[in-house]
């Protein structure tokens, strides 16, 4: 099986249900039918057949008697197992939140629901947004839709890979330090991590607070403004949460690129050595500069400590957000001989290997005698980076890099070696660091491996309408469409 050009995505769906040319019962079945043939990826944790089916006959049935619907009428939604859906498990991928069922909606499932999105099913993912290749989930791994031996990236792998297997017509996930868009990058779709503050956390399972964004992932840039519009907006209930007015992203994506200034970093170049990645670099560089923009060359000299900073400062964050798995709130509960021994046997047997291991580097770093020489180091370095961007973006209007160093590797090549797995995000954490808009723009399929290669643009805070015009001129220069094989072999485990 393939998908096609021919699988409508999120404006052509919503177009055809609000027009009548499509039931959005039809459009569902579609969808779940493809997830059904698609199971041994192992991209779903729980699909929510039945609810899906009834939310899209009522759609139907309000369009035949002639009332509005909305913006997403009809279209299918993957929602990444870390997202909050009232009365539906949501588990982060862990085994101490298995069985538990949120008593609310996220925000963004609110705002999904009432532009009449469909939701059809919560997305595997790396246990609580940790990991770059899927391959840390307490469900078992997610494979590669491209190629069912590589991994499809991470954390928000299931969401990659549902939305280029076309189980949903987007899939929403979250993007701590580059997790929207490194999965993105390997299935070869379409992956937005808006500014930070853009889009509510309510409802987020935190991993990293002052990191965690919500983010899209579409088979089309347009499809994924669309989405963005949806959900961008003030929330009360997020103490971070940006009073910003919202701009119709879409329209973004109709404007022309001349006249823009693109800077490029060279010296990220020098740590790809992977020829299909500097290929698709070159394409993108070559696309803008005949489009009419300025090419410039920039640095940002302090982003080489991405990694270094990103790991004392998420894990850290995880360390004081993970303390309220207990076993006494929710989820899993090991009973022990007294309160003490229920809470080491709880979190043991709950936790897996890479969540200890970020627990455990977290709370080293906010310890007494390291705190000053590691975690306030590394929030100084961050500012450092925040400054880096602001002198960039005084000679240039986006930064052009690329997303991910190579192409999506090999099942089992990185687990062994933490370092080599983290580097993986290289080029995704100093946007997130820096708390800026960043996407992944799928451009073509490397000439030597066969399988997705892009682009990540970056832009400055809430100028997420300058990175879509950019983002969509090349999707439209590239000519790349979003049809990877699929297995339909025996779920993996």
């Amino acid at each position: 099986m393939s998908t096609s050009e021919a699988v409508p995505g999120v404006v052509a769906i919503a177009a055809a249900v609000a027009a009548g040319e499509r039931r959005a019962e039809d459009v569902v079945a579609e969808h779940l039918a493809r997830a059904d043939a698609g199971r041994g990826l192992n991209a779903l944790l729980h699909v929510t057949r039945e609810s899906a089916l009834e939310r899209a006959r009522a759609i139907d049935a309000r369009r035949q008697a002639g009332k509005t619907v909305g913006r997403l009428a009809g279209v299918p939604v993957v929602l990444k197992d870390n997202l909050c859906m009232r009365g539906e498990p949501t588990t982060c991928a862990s085994r101490i939140l298995e069985g538990y069922k949120p008593p609310y909606d996220a925000d963004c499932v609110e705002r999904l629901l009432a532009e009449d999105a469909v939701i059809v099913g919560k997305a595997n993912m790396d246990e609580f947004a940790m990991g770059s290749s899927n391959e840390n989930s307490a469900f078992g791994r997610v494979l590669n839709p491209w190629d069912t031996a590589r991994a499809p990236g991470g954390s928000s792998g299931g969401s990659a890979a549902s939305t280029a297997a076309a189980f949903g017509a987007v899939a929403l996930g979250s993007d701590t330090g580059g997790s929207v868009r490194q999965p993105g990058a390997f299935c070869g779709v379409a992956a937005i991590k808006p500014t930070y503050g853009r889009l509510s956390r309510y409802g987020l399972i935190a991993f990293a607070s002052s990191l965690d964004q919500v983010g899209t992932m579409t088979r089309s840039v347009r499809d994924g403004a669309r989405v963005l519009g949806v959900l961008a907006g003030h929330d009360k209930r997020d103490a971070t949460s940006s009073t910003e007015a919202v701009p119709v992203y879409e329209a973004a994506c109709e404007e022309p690129v001349k006249g823009l200034r693109v800077g490029v970093l060279r010296s990220a170049l020098e740590q790809v050595e992977d020829e299909d990645v500097r290929a698709a670099f070159a394409e993108a560089e070559a696309s803008l500069r005949d489009a009419g923009c300025e090419i410039v060359d920039i640095e940002l000299p302090h982003a080489h400590h991405g990694v270094a900073v990103y790991y004392l400062v998420a894990t850290a964050e995880a360390s004081s957000n993970l303390a309220r798995f207990d076993g006494m709130r929710f989820g899993l509960r090991v009973a022990g001989d007294d309160l003490l021994s229920t809470y080491e046997r709880t979190r043991a047997q709950g936790f897996g290997l890479e969540v200890k291991r970020r627990i455990m580097l977290g709370t080293y770093a906010l310890s007494s005698g390291y705190y000053d020489a590691f975690y306030i180091k590394a929030q100084k370095v961050r500012t450092l980076m925040v400054r880096d961007y602001a002198q960039a973006f005084e000679r240039c209007d986006a930064v052009l890099s690329p997303t991910a160093p190579t192409p999506a590797f090999a099942l089992g090549e990185k687990t062994n070696d933490p370092l080599a797995m983290y580097l993986a995000d290289i080029f995704t954490l100093p946007p997130s660091l820096a708390g800026l808009p960043a996407m992944h723009v799928p451009l073509s399929l490397g000439a030597r491996s066969r399988l997705p290669v892009g682009v990540q643009i970056t832009t400055p805070a809430f100028t997420e309408p300058r990175m879509l015009q950019l983002a969509a001129a090349l999707e439209g220069r590239s000519g790349y469409v979003c049809a990877p094989p699929m297995a339909t072999g025996r779920r993996d485990a």
